[in-house]
């Protein structure tokens, strides 16, 4: 059966949107790849695009200054490179994931106290058990970023104002101001806790090692395998509960999903690299702009946006300081107060 009148130009205008938005992330994707490859390039000492290659698949060579190449391409800005993507996708998503969960535009991962979480836990780690290997400490980082997000959601789900977002969002609240208390408590009465918590956070992609990266990848892609299940529902919840419920959406399920997958993807991000505030907040608003409010959509592309813009950070971050380096997370933060100012001044967080 044919389409009718009515339905064609319909029809006509849902494939442009999706041919649009195909092409918007094909884009982003290109840009992905030029920035991963300027990251191999710039630092402390350029490198041409041929001694990029050479380190990259040349093998052993008896030239000193091609085995220093080599070093510096394979265990210094390779790691950098592919942290800074796979953490900046995570948290690009979960800043996605946790605004579309509680429909408040001005959420962040960081709502589920898993930055203070992990927080906590490393200065606690570090004081107690005196480790000072980030291969060692970085777990207890994840496991208090996990847990931090359990005790969180399950405050949430008791009472009255059970499920409801903004439940979750002053219990969410509340846990990061105690958390953030109790750090500040150990690391002042510990001076290595104290110097470990400066370094780790600013919020750095340097300096981690593929120890680190390679089982918080492990983490971070089964929180991105959680989160792609959830995206019809997360359409559905935002014409609200009532609506959702009716469709045949279970709402608890669908809840306890999502929060597992922003917790899995929050927590091994900044397990790995500290906490890196407003990017996930960032990003989720350019990719609705970008895609509009379906979130099968506005989730790919909050991720992609997530990596180029946590990349693009360390990169610009290694060049303006010279000789030294400008972290990356302060990079972002930095970028984090004109986007805020912007946003107020457009009107966005009222009309989000």
């Amino acid at each position: 059966m044919g389409t009718t009148a009515v339905e064609r130009p319909a029809t006509v205008a849902t494939t442009r949107v999706r041919q649009r938005r195909v092409v918007g992330l094909g884009t982003l994707v290109g840009i992905l790849v030029i920035a991963a490859a300027v990251s191999l390039a710039v630092g402390a000492r350029a490198l041409s695009p041929a001694e990029v290659w050479h380190g990259l698949s040349a093998p052993p060579d008896p030239d000193q200054r091609l085995t220093e190449i080599r070093l510096i391409v394979r265990t210094v800005r390779v790691p950098r490179t592919v942290l800074a993507i796979v953490a900046g996708v995570a948290l690009g998503v979960g800043g996605a994931l946790i605004q579309g969960y509680t429909r408040n535009p001005i959420a962040d991962t960081g709502l589920l106290g898993v930055n203070s979480g992990a927080s906590f836990a490393v200065v606690s780690a570090i004081a107690l058990f005196g480790l000072s290997d980030p291969f060692q400490y970085v777990w207890f980082g994840f496991l208090g970023a996990a847990v931090a997000g359990v005790v969180v959601f399950g405050l949430a789900s008791i009472g009255r104002g059970a499920g409801n977002p903004l439940t979750l969002a002053l219990a969410g609240q509340g846990v990061t101001v105690f958390l953030a208390a109790m750090t500040t408590a150990v690391a002042l009465s510990d001076q290595k806790s104290l110097n470990a918590l400066r370094f780790w956070n600013s919020g750095s992609v340097a300096g981690v090692g593929f120890d680190v990266i390679w089982p918080m990848t492990a983490f971070i892609a089964a929180g991105l395998l959680l989160a792609l299940t959830t995206l019809p529902a997360i359409n559905l919840l935002n014409l609200g509960d009532d609506v959702a419920r009716g469709l045949g959406v279970n709402i608890a399920l669908s809840r306890t999903v999502g929060v597992t997958a922003i917790t899995l993807l929050a927590g091994a991000a900044t397990t790995a690299c500290g906490p890196i505030a407003f990017l996930g907040l960032m990003v989720a608003h350019v990719a609705r702009y970008l895609t509009g409010p379906d979130y099968r959509w506005l989730v790919p592309c909050a991720g992609l946006l997530g990596a180029i813009v946590l990349l693009v950070c360390d990169i610009v971050g290694r060049v303006v300081v010279r000789p030294g380096e400008l972290d990356a997370g302060v990079l972002v933060a930095l970028l984090g107060a004109p986007f805020f100012a912007v946003m107020v001044w457009r009107g966005k967080f009222r009309n989000a």
